[in-house]
């Protein structure tokens, strides 16, 4: 659908009525706010496509800043892999920032807020605080220290920031309303001793700010005239409206936060809780495992970004979260390989074809197309000998008449070379198929312009000439849970659904060209699937991981 003619979401919808109001265009920022304690994963990637995509639309800014207000669980590795992230999908974003640039404005604010009468230092712990905090039904109690002097909590503010004091011996709360019906709003927590490392400020700050409190200021600072955060947080915009009012100057932008529906898809998690335990406890290799719903986990396993992008196209902005099939992101990654994966052959469960009537040093280079999807990417020449392998499952010695493969005394052609015609087999002492010996018709190679050439059979399988295979390890990649919603049961444990089969990994031969696949690039292996060379791959040992089946009986509304 084209951009002009596509239908605003509700999002767009907000914006357009904020110009029409007399907001100037010129003042659009966006930014999209990761918490730099894990791997982005697809959840995340409809929040990076809503906020650069509006950025695009209306020729605004986008700052990417992360919110790193917690020591405890961030780190570096983080923060690369997710600029990784987003320069993968194709986004540029326009400052590279951080809450942590922060930190002296936040702490000067907070200083006036209790000067103001609006925050004090409680020396409770954070049990005692949930406890009286009570519950939606009730109203809350208030701390024995809320009233205490503007004099002490200053004092004690201080000291908290010079390290005095250990972790949990005291907090900052802002002062609001402890009988609100809004729980965010009972005076929450504005800061926390921590007595451990940042990874951008080292051991500088003893306190630092909760994400509440941090996030809507950085918007403020930052000019963020749209804030868009997912609606688990939607009972917080009261508190970001409320923050906001303690610093706003009436010459500056006012940020507005609005939320969109988070998205779920099919036997995927998205908790990032969850994902780390699933690394931590080695259910997968790590964060970028092929089977994790990372994005670098989904890169490494060759999805491509546009089919992603398509994707959250497709599913859209809206204002109530539902489940989406993971069927329909598979459908959006074949589509895109189809078009843009080189057809390469290779056999995954080898059975080794001897061709009795080709000369026995014979060699020849057929010529074969790259990809039939597109007129320009050329063709490349494959070599063809005596001996070849074939897939175990394309020849049975006795088959029905809807058995399209090999079979004796059946003919069928081999891709972009001869029809063959089986003839007999050698077994082992188990009575396993050995070796299938057949004949060849040198008249019906392809494209040979003979008659011979142009007759037709049924079935056409895929091979590899044995003489010139290349050895690879095939890594077939299913589904990590075996249930569309592993964390659906609260009864449960998600790990009692981890998919026993979700990597098999076998040993088969490609023609020779993959020697110089480039890691990440996408090819099709004919009949078999799509597929990409892993980064585990060296010199001796090719790897090559399945991105997707070829068949796709799923067709979107």
């Amino acid at each position: 659908m084209d951009e002009e003619k596509k239908p605003l979401n509700f999002i767009e919808h907000i914006i357009e009525e904020d110009l029409a109001n007399g907001f100037s265009k010129d003042q659009l920022r966006f930014r999209f706010p990761p918490e730099p304690n894990g791997y982005l994963h697809i959840g995340h990637t409809k929040a990076i496509c809503i906020n650069f995509g509006l950025g695009e639309k209306y020729g605004a800014p986008v700052n990417l800043r992360f919110d790193d207000t917690n020591p405890e669980k961030e780190e570096q590795e983080f923060v690369d892999a997710i600029k990784a992230d987003i320069k993968w999908l194709g986004f540029t974003y326009d400052k590279e920032l951080y809450a942590s640039d922060y930190f002296e404005q936040l702490h000067d604010w907070a200083v006036q807020m209790i000067k103001d009468g609006k925050a004090y230092v409680d020396e409770q712990t954070s049990e005692e605080i949930t406890a009286q905090r009570k519950s939606p039904f009730e109203d809350g109690i208030e701390s024995p220290y809320r009233n205490r002097p503007v004099e002490e909590s200053l004092e004690l503010f201080s000291k908290m920031k010079a390290g005095e004091f250990p972790e949990g011996a005291m907090s900052l709360r802002a002062k609001i309303d402890m009988c609100s019906p809004n729980m965010n709003m009972r005076d929450p927590v504005m800061y926390r001793i921590l007595r451990r490392p940042h990874h951008r400020t080292g051991d500088k700050w003893k306190i630092y700010p909760m994400y509440d409190w941090a996030h809507g200021q950085s918007d403020y600072i930052e000019q963020i005239s749209h804030s868009l955060c997912s609606l688990e947080f939607e009972n917080h915009r009261p508190l970001y409206d409320w923050y906001l009012d303690q610093v706003y100057d009436d010459n500056k932008v006012r940020n507005k936060q609005r939320e969109f529906a988070r998205m779920n898809v099919s036997y995927m998690i998205t908790s990032k809780r969850k994902l780390q335990r699933l690394v931590a406890e080695n259910a997968v290799t790590g964060w970028d495992d092929p089977r994790m719903p990372t994005i670098s986990g989904m890169r490494r396993l060759g999805y491509p970004p546009v089919a992603i992008k398509n994707f959250i196209d497709r599913v859209g902005v809206a204002k109530r979260e539902n489940l989406i099939d993971i069927q329909l992101l598979e459908f959006f990654v074949r589509e895109t390989l189809n078009k843009t994966a080189t057809r390469v052959m290779a056999v995954v469960d080898p059975v080794k074809l001897i061709i009795t009537n080709y000369p026995e040093n014979g060699e020849e280079w057929l010529e074969t197309e790259n990809n039939p999807e597109d007129e320009n990417a050329g063709s490349r020449q494959i070599p063809f000998s005596r001996e070849l392998y074939i897939e175990r499952e394309d020849f049975k010695e006795e088959a029905g008449n809807k058995f399209f493969r090999l079979k004796i005394g059946g003919e069928v052609r081999l891709k972009s070379a001869y029809i063959i015609k089986a003839e007999s087999v050698d077994k082992d002492e188990n009575g396993e198929i050995t070796t299938i010996y057949a004949a060849y018709d040198p008249k019906s190679r392809s494209g040979s312009g003979t008659e011979e050439s142009l007759r037709k059979v049924k079935g056409t399988l895929h091979w590899v000439s044995a003489q010139h295979a290349l050895p690879v390890e095939v890594r077939i990649y299913d589904r990590l849970f075996t249930t569309p919603q592993p964390d659906a049961e609260k009864e449960a444990d998600f790990m009692e659904f981890l998919n026993p089969e979700s990597l098999k990994i076998v040993k088969g031969f490609a023609e020779p060209s993959l020697a110089e696949a480039e890691t990440g690039a996408p090819y099709q292996f004919q009949r078999i699937g799509y597929f990409t060379k892993d980064r585990d791959s060296t010199a001796e040992n090719l790897v090559f991981s399945r991105t997707a089946t070829l068949k796709d009986s799923y067709k979107p509304e």
